[in-house]
């Protein structure tokens, strides 16, 4: 049975399209602008839009479960209409399709940040409330509203499970994510300072095998967060410093002074056209986040178990050099990379 996968080109998408191959799954990508991350590979390809329903349709036709990924990121305050149009009602047609074509199991990607983190002393885990107050960050209550969207779907009898991930690092990033491009840019040893705070940093090869398992074997509406391992800024320089020889930029730049020259970063973005990767939204959470991401339900019932982030981050810069993105220094103790 077809299995089809919305956002497929994404980074997630890409690390799925090969973890189903190994299981000889047939797949039908649903492409919206970019085929890099599966050229070259034995799968179905259609275009669609999760914007377009008329387009899902007969994307889902004949297929036994579908991966709903597609979905728009964002790290500024004022993209609310880009945020409901994709991640809100996208799902919201994601969900009527499935429904409309008989699909057996619809498999939600969400995200951390669809739940609210404070407390801060207990540990996040499936039982936190949505953040979908009008007053959470655009991005934030898209997901926390998608979410709503598939439980809305399962009380009309549609199977569905959701899926949480934290902050998605590792190979395959063909897009070149936003945390992807950081990683890069600080392998590349052009990052000139480090900004205060950490997250929770999941393999998406984690994630990957999580979800197949989840597919499996999860009951019906069930939900499980895949977190990975909370580290700071200046743990991942220092790793990256071990693993590929770069030294770590020595300057840790205080939350305020950041938050204070953010605008400037982003204006200073906006006139030379290039990716903003951080602004007083992003800095705020990387300052104040909960250090403790729960993924026991997910150990417990799917066997879930993340690798440890050394092993995430040598295997992400030998997937950027083997792709072309970075220079071929030799990178020590590195985790083999499966293809």
């Amino acid at each position: 049975m077809i299995t089809a996968i919305t956002g497929a080109s994404g980074h997630i998408g890409a690390n799925l399209i090969r973890g189903l191959l190994q299981e000889e799954k047939p797949i039908r990508a649903l492409v919206h602008n970019h085929r890099d991350a599966f050229e070259g590979l034995n799968i179905e390809k259609v275009r669609a839009d999760v914007t377009d329903i008329d387009s899902l349709i007969p994307a889902f036709q004949g297929a036994d479960v579908v991966y709903h990924l597609a979905g728009a990121i964002s790290l500024e305050m004022n993209d609310w209409p880009k945020m409901e149009a994709i991640n809100v009602k996208g799902t919201h047609n994601v969900v009527e399709a499935c429904l409309r074509c008989g699909v057996r199991r619809l498999v939600h990607f969400s995200s951390i940040h669809a739940v609210v983190q404070e407390p801060f002393d207990k540990p996040v885990d499936e039982l936190r409330p949505l953040g979908d107050s009008a007053d959470r960050p655009p991005y934030d209550r898209s997901k926390a509203l998608s979410e709503r969207e598939v439980r809305q779907g399962i009380e009309q009898g549609l199977d569905a499970i959701i899926l949480n991930p934290t902050a998605v690092i590792g190979p395959y990033d063909y897009q070149l994510s936003h945390l992807g491009e950081a990683l890069l840019i600080m392998a590349q040893g052009r990052m000139p300072a480090l900004i205060k705070g950490g997250f929770d940093w999941v393999d998406v090869r984690d994630v990957v095998n999580g979800a197949i398992r989840a597919e499996a074997q999860a009951p019906i509406g069930a939900k499980y967060l895949f977190s990975g391992h909370w580290a700071s800024i200046q743990d991942l320089a220092k790793l990256t410093e071990e693993i590929m020889g770069v030294p770590a930029p020595r300057f840790v730049c205080p939350t305020w002074l950041a938050l204070t020259s953010a605008p400037a970063v982003t204006l200073y973005n906006q006139i030379t056209r290039s990716r903003q990767l951080y602004n007083r939204f992003s800095i705020k959470t990387l300052s104040a986040c909960n250090h403790r991401v729960s993924h026991d339900r997910a150990t417990r019932e799917l066997n879930y178990q993340p690798r440890p982030l050394r092993d995430t981050l040598a295997d992400t810069f030998r997937w950027f050099q083997t792709s072309g993105m970075l220079e071929q220094p030799k990178i020590t103790k590195t985790a083999s990379l499966k293809r």
